[in-house]
């Protein structure tokens, strides 16, 4: 048996197998709004026969896009589209589909990456961004501006809202964006929370906003469903965030009712130096998971199968995510399946491609002739 495709529970959802659609950025939404596009590519995502799928990083506030082409659940309008893309997935769908709500803080107002990435100015459709402290993210590039009391009050209603919003359209979960160097990681690095204020300074001092969001998002999300966070476990920096604070973090986390942790690395300074190669990332998880009792996800260049399944197999983690190898072969579950001798669920319409060498790969079907 494949430990890979055996089931697993996240919280009270139960899935089908490991393997998770991870969060991917597309850049392409009007003022916040799933479009057709979204429609095209969760579409093609959700019957990839992974057991989880989650929807992009999507902002809680306008300020908190990335770019101005973010997806965003802050509004009715927001909101509407995303209904209308996820009533259409889910009519041919039934994958448990979460949303990664996020903030992106001091990394906010920039260019798509094709179109270089660069922060944009204000006259170029650029906005005043906000972090823990007034340190800009790149060299030359104007600071943010650092969030008082109200800001901090606004941020968190913010992310209330958005749960709520996220329980409205019958969403499966949440996953709290605290990675990549966005505004949550932004509050645990020391590299970029200079505050001397409650909430910078101390290990527990920086966990604090980030700790607050989650205490106010599991709140405001039906207590039925799981609410996980994804953390940068270290900046690939010295003197910044790194391993061991990432420890008490997932611990605190796990204290207050988190259902799972989706570990990835860096993204808060472009002084890191990250080293690169197949599952660079594992050994991250795989400490993390050695310190807690919830599911730990890992991610990070895993693109084989025989790779994937001893990551499991092994107790590196629970659960693998993809994301450009999802977008590479948006079938790699079905791939996967048959490399290990295990079963996918297949929509009926395709029940008919299934190999002749692999009989058993969509289960046990019947099809009639015409």
């Amino acid at each position: 048996m494949s430990r890979l495709f055996s089931p697993v529970t996240i919280g009270t959802l139960q899935l089908s197998n490991r393997i998770v659609v991870a969060p991917m950025c597309q850049y392409s939404c009007e003022h916040g709004q799933a479009s057709d596009w979204h429609l095209m590519h969760l579409g093609q995502l959700a019957i990839s026969g992974a057991g989880m799928l989650v929807i992009e990083a999507t902002a809680v506030a306008p300020q908190g896009r990335i770019t101005p082409h973010d997806l965003g659940l802050y509004g009715e309008s927001t909101q509407g589209a995303l209904a209308r893309v996820l009533g259409s997935v889910r009519a041919f769908s039934a994958i448990p589909m979460l949303i990664q709500l996020a903030h992106a803080g001091r990394k906010a107002s920039s260019r798509a990456p094709w179109d270089g990435g660069a922060l944009l100015a204000r006259d170029a459709g650029g906005w005043q961004t906000v972090a823990p402290s007034a340190l800009p993210y790149g060299p030359g590039e104007p600071p943010p501006a650092a969030l008082d009391d109200a800001g901090l009050a606004h941020v968190r209603a913010s992310f209330v809202d958005a749960a709520r919003r996220s329980a409205a359209l019958g969403l499966d979960g949440i996953e709290l964006h605290a990675a990549h160097g966005y505004l949550l990681h932004q509050f645990l690095s020391p590299l970029s929370n200079q505050r001397h204020d409650q909430y910078g300074g101390a290990l527990a001092n920086r966990m604090r906003f980030p700790l607050e969001i989650f205490d106010g998002v599991r709140a405001a999300f039906p207590a039925a469903k799981p609410v996980g966070v994804r953390l940068s476990a270290t900046d690939w920096v010295d003197g910044g965030w790194d391993i061991a604070q990432s420890i008490e973090l997932c611990k605190a986390l796990e204290r207050r009712g988190c259902s799972y942790l989706h570990v990835s690395s860096g993204g808060l300074s472009p002084l890191q130096r990250i080293p690169f190669g197949p599952g660079y990332q594992v050994f991250l998880a795989e400490q993390i998971r050695r310190e807690v009792q919830i599911p730990v996800v890992a991610v990070g260049l895993i693109t084989d199968a025989d790779q994937a399944e001893a990551i499991v197999a092994s107790g590196q983690a629970d659960l693998v995510a993809l994301a450009r190898g999802m977008l590479y072969d948006p079938r790699w579950p079905w791939h996967a399946a048959a490399r290990l001798g295990a079963q996918v669920t297949v929509p009926r319409q395709y029940w008919r491609c299934q190999p002749t060498d692999q009989s058993s790969l969509f289960g046990a079907i019947r099809l009639g002739q015409r």
